[in-house]
């Protein structure tokens, strides 16, 4: 049996700081465009009112349907006079943290045992551009399945449906079947999809999968 292994981004390998993004746009827009714009409050709560239109902004956002000037250009129509392309690109790259090293090994451990790894990211170009080219994930990871390149996202149950027969199809027939695929993710709602849609086995962290593998 052939074990693949899938890592989620934002939360499993690298920290989001979600309150400074948020403080960071209240600054440019004020509290009430930024909760019916963005959809949270400035502590990084969800905001159960939220607006249809900024439910759709941020979607199509994150499924790659819209450019990234586009969705500049969209948030700077409700951020205060003066406000510039430039500050509200610093306000949205501000929800990245840090990656720690310690994750990325992981990663490439598992794969120097053998083990097929993957990413699997609800996110959107302009984080993950920055990313990758601070930490070069792509040549951590077999493959990368993410929303705004597949135009579908966590936790419809198509996109787990596709990536599991993509990486059937990227196997040999003889590793396929039968095939384990564990999925580190911390949203609960994306580990029971992919549970109850593919069969996946989940875990919420990298530090519970290290302690399951190590009782295992």
């Amino acid at each position: 049996m052939t074990t693949v292994y899938v890592f989620d981004l934002g939360g499993v390998l690298i920290k989001l700081d979600v309150k400074r993004c948020f403080n960071a746009f209240e600054r440019l827009m004020g509290e009430e465009n930024m909760r019916a714009v963005l959809g949270m409050d400035h502590n990084g709560e969800g905001v159960k009112a939220v607006s249809v239109a900024s439910k759709q902004l941020m979607a199509d956002f994150e499924r790659g349907l819209i450019e990234p000037n586009q969705f500049i250009a969209q948030i700077l129509q409700h951020c205060h006079p003066g406000t510039t392309r430039d500050d509200v690109l610093e306000a949205w790259m501000a929800m990245l943290d840090d990656l720690p090293a310690e994750r990325l090994q992981f990663v490439a451990s598992l794969r120097r045992k053998g083990h097929p790894v993957y990413l699997l990211s609800n996110g959107n170009d302009l984080h993950f551009d920055f990313i990758n080219r601070r930490y070069r994930l792509d040549t951590y990871f077999d493959g990368l399945f993410l929303s705004q390149k597949m135009h579908m996202s966590k936790p419809e149950p198509q996109i787990f449906e596709t990536v599991q027969k993509a990486i059937e199809n990227q196997l040999p027939a003889h590793e396929a079947d039968p095939l384990s695929v564990i999925f580190i993710d911390d949203i609960q709602a994306n580990r029971q999809a992919a549970e109850q849609t593919v069969g996946w086995q989940t875990f919420a962290s990298i530090d519970g999968l290290v302690e399951w593998l190590g009782n295992n």
